[in-house]
């Protein structure tokens, strides 16, 4: 009974875990290719394939953007060394066309994810909205007042472009 109240000093330290080597992972050590002719050598056999070109259309046909999909593929091949953070985001124009051209070959419709949203409102505008528009009819505001509200609000949140730290006009 006496050993359970001593303190154990052989256990692991916390988040030791988490420490490896360096050059223990993929991506710390030199890539396998360097440019991006010699990445696209090694993308584009693995596109044609057929078993990875059918996993693609299933993919797509799911409605999965294919930005998105191209941008997965890349950041894998980061992370197993094949290359470079640099090389992958100057691979992906090209590998979205590959896919692309993957999904208009079979004549699939596919979500392609360069669309832009027309929506430009953000969900604390469109909750305000909401609110707004329903009050009661004996609240501070009549119903001219929140339609006028609802208006400028919607026309405020139609003229905001661009993100957080966007310039203000």
């Amino acid at each position: 009974m006496a050993e359970a109240m001593q303190p154990m000093f052989d256990a692991p330290i916390p988040g030791m875990s988490l420490t490896h080597e360096l050059g223990a992972r993929p991506w710390q050590n030199p890539p396998q290719y360097n440019t991006i002719e010699e990445a696209l050598d090694y993308y584009i056999p693995r596109l044609q394939s057929d078993e990875v070109s059918e996993q693609l259309l299933d993919v797509m046909e799911m409605g999965i953007p294919v930005t998105v999909i191209a941008n997965t593929m890349q950041l894998a091949g980061v992370m197993e060394g094949k290359h470079t953070i640099d090389v992958g985001m100057l691979l992906l124009p090209v590998l979205v066309e590959l896919i692309m051209l993957i999904g208009d070959s079979a004549k699939i419709d596919y979500n392609s994810g360069l669309e832009k949203d027309k929506r430009v409102r953000s969900s604390l505008v469109d909750n305000a909205i909401e609110r707004v528009s329903e009050t009661p009819d004996d609240d501070k505001l009549s119903e001219e007042k929140s339609g006028t509200v609802i208006k400028e609000m919607k026309s405020a949140a139609e003229e905001r472009v661009g993100g957080l730290m966007s310039r203000s006009a």
